[in-house]
């Protein structure tokens, strides 16, 4: 270990560090007084390291020996991850003080989730990633069951925990096997096993049980089971997280272990990931025409997203990856936005989070209706919006690699995903009136990161705020 090697992991040093110094004065000053006070201070630093990660030069470069890799695509995954854990930390600040939810443990934990998921973007060595996707994993089974008088989010966090651990059985029985063959868990030595870019049958095998516990993390077919209950019976502000920062962690390491460990054997894994694609566009997009609560929908959505965002993977290419890594920039931003909108679902101080509560919401909450129907759109991929530039990207990918049948695919799931989300427009705009409207009491951050979301939307069009371009960067350095 030198100095250069604690230099390059100082973010996640740092904020492991803060975490723990948090813990302590949590508990020594008590949890009601300071647990505002170091939610603010975790988004602060989030923010401030995100910076730190972005002046950075991005050369690729060995951290720990290889355990760990420095290179523009890990930065890029950092920054996207870091900034978006903030987000949610702030926004759900005011829901889960209404409901008497904020503790200490609360932003410490998404700390150490947002570590582990640091480390799992940077990973070149398969310990490594085990370490931090256990790290992440471990944080989020205690996330998701945080309202420990709610039998549901009990359920949440119990479901998660039991199903969470098969699939980290499963990906670490798959990282044994590939240790067994290839007598290394360094990426680059396990790549330099392949022969003519064929794997062996042991390899592949290894890859099928690892692919499998990390397409539980992404929430794709058939490994999605745990979402929508999830999704429902956690806090509202988890189940934002959950549905951002942990997608792209998840989704980056995958990129990050086909490309450099079985980089030169994307025939073996590429068909693994369309058929997950496939499955997951499909069955998020019908399983979410038949929901009326509105974060089982996001949770359906999510499952569809993802499976748009493996189309990209599937092509197995720089293009591939760099649409992987746009579509993940464009879908956080875009559910920041809405689960904002949801946070500030309420009626007479009391949350709701059914559909039919939309009804006629253009009247009471104009500004609010406008900024979710431009979402809404966005999410369903409608032009000119920047949401059908991510799904264009990813399509567009996946017939550039010759996998036309996946991109037809893509195009019909779109289009049946369209019908929940203009649903909800409905609602909005012409639903039934109803005496009872939604409290108009959305907070600044809410309002803020609401108007922004949607304003981005619109405004990212010209130019994609430079993020195309970075995720370009991004992909030439994880594909060599």
């Amino acid at each position: 270990m030198t100095s250069l090697d604690l230099t390059l992991a100082l973010p996640e040093i740092l904020l492991a560090i803060f975490a723990m110094a948090a813990l302590l004065g949590g508990v020594w000053f008590g949890q009601d007084r300071v647990a505002p006070m170091i939610l603010w201070l975790t988004a602060g630093l989030m923010v401030l390291l995100a910076i730190v990660v972005g002046v950075g030069t991005g050369d690729p470069r060995p951290v720990f020996g290889g355990l760990m890799v420095d290179d523009y695509f890990s930065r890029f995954a950092r920054i996207l991850i870091l900034l978006s854990a903030a987000a949610v930390l702030l926004m759900g600040q005011g829901y889960m003080l209404r409901q008497n939810l904020l503790r200490f443990e609360y932003p410490i934990l998404v700390a150490l989730a947002t570590v582990g998921m640091m480390v799992m973007v940077s990973s070149g060595d398969l310990i490594t990633l085990y370490l931090g996707l256990e790290l992440q994993s471990l944080a989020l089974y205690v996330m998701a069951a945080f309202r420990r008088d709610s039998a549901r989010s009990t359920e949440a966090g119990l479901k998660y925990f039991v199903l969470g651990a098969l699939a980290s059985g499963l990906l670490l029985y798959g990282a044994s096997l590939v240790y067994g063959f290839a007598g290394t868990t360094r990426f680059e030595g396990i790549a330099s096993t392949m022969q003519d870019g064929q794997l062996s049958l042991g390899l592949l095998m290894g890859l099928a049980f690892m692919l499998a516990g990390l397409a539980f993390k992404v929430s794709a077919v058939p490994f999605h089971m745990w979402t929508p209950d999830v999704y429902q019976g956690a806090p509202t502000p988890v189940t934002a997280f959950f549905a951002t920062a942990p997608k792209v962690a998840a989704m980056a390491l995958l990129a990050r272990l086909v490309h450099d460990a079985f980089g030169g054997a994307p025939g073996d894994w590429a068909q693994i990931l369309a058929f997950l694609a496939a499955a997951s566009m499909f069955v998020g997009a019908i399983g979410a025409l038949m929901q009326t609560d509105i974060k089982r929908l996001m949770a359906y959505s999510s499952i569809s997203h993802m499976g748009f965002a493996l189309v990209g993977l599937a092509a197995g290419n720089a293009a591939g990856v760099q649409a992987m890594l746009l579509y993940m920039a464009i879908y956080v931003a875009m559910n920041i936005g809405v689960f904002a909108f949801i946070l500030s679902m309420s009626r007479e101080g009391r949350p709701v989070v059914q559909i039919s509560d939309l009804h006629m919401l253009s009247r009471s909450q104009p500004a609010a209706a406008l900024a979710m129907l431009i979402l809404m759109f966005s999410l369903a991929g409608v032009p000119p919006l920047v949401g059908f530039w991510a799904k264009f990207s990813v399509l567009a990918a996946a017939v550039g690699a010759g996998l036309i049948w996946l991109a037809v695919a893509g195009v019909l799931a779109s289009v049946i995903g369209a019908f929940y989300y203009l649903r909800i427009v409905y609602y909005m705009y012409f639903g039934e009136a109803r005496d009872e409207a939604l409290d108009n009491d959305m907070g600044v951050v809410e309002r803020v990161l609401l108007m922004g979301a949607a304003a981005a939307m619109v405004l990212g069009v010209l130019n994609l705020f430079g993020v195309d371009g970075a995720a370009a960067i991004a992909a030439q350095a994880l594909v060599r």
